[in-house]
């Protein structure tokens, strides 16, 4: 996978990586996870993901 920042995105991540002793990767696979547990969790992203389900549902009767 890849992903392209800005300039200022990559150097801020290259500092926080620096700061925590951590690698880039693993700054950016935290975040993701912390993304997709918040998203996970919000009320509207549940309703879309319920409509999304039925629809595919739908399409397979």
């Amino acid at each position: 996978m890849t992903i392209r920042l800005s300039a200022e995105q990559a150097d801020q991540l290259e500092t926080v990586a620096s700061v925590e002793n951590q690698p880039v990767s693993e700054v950016i696979r935290a975040a993701i996870a912390t993304h997709i547990e918040t998203v996970s969790n919000d009320e509207k992203f549940q309703a879309g993901l319920r409509e999304r389900i039925e629809r595919a549902q739908g399409l397979l009767r």
